[in-house]
């Protein structure tokens, strides 16, 4: 069974840097689709970025484009996500999320994935 274990959250002034990791489980697909979703109070689940860990394509949401980087953490399987120049508006639960291939869905459609981690708070304060 896939495992997803994400931790780095905290409490940051804007401005300021925070490094995301997901640890996976051996049971995953070393080529899975990994995302990173975030969700604040009363809203909807939105996706932040995804990496196809087989061919390395990345993808952002314009909002965090040129702040944020995921990457692939070749120890575990599993990705990083590098936020830079944090703004309040970033604060959320954050979530990894995987799919394997053959990857149904956009990588920013969270129904199209079939594991996730339980999350990890990122707090921003202005």
């Amino acid at each position: 069974q896939v495992q997803l274990v994400e931790s780095g959250g905290g409490s940051v002034q804007a401005g300021g840097s925070l490094r995301l990791s997901c640890a996976a489980s051996n049971f995953v697909d070393p080529t899975s689709c990994f995302g990173w979703f975030r969700q604040a109070p009363g809203q909807e689940r939105e996706g932040v970025a995804a990496i196809y860990r087989g061919h390395g394509s990345t993808y952002y949401a314009d909002s965090v484009k040129g702040r944020f980087t995921i990457s692939k953490d070749t120890t575990n399987n599993g990705v990083y996500l590098q936020m830079n120049d944090l703004k309040p508006e970033d604060t959320a639960m954050y979530y990894c999320a995987a799919k394997p291939p053959p990857f149904p869905g956009r990588w920013y459609e969270k129904g199209s994935y079939s594991d996730w981690g339980q999350g990890t708070q990122v707090t921003v304060s202005s």
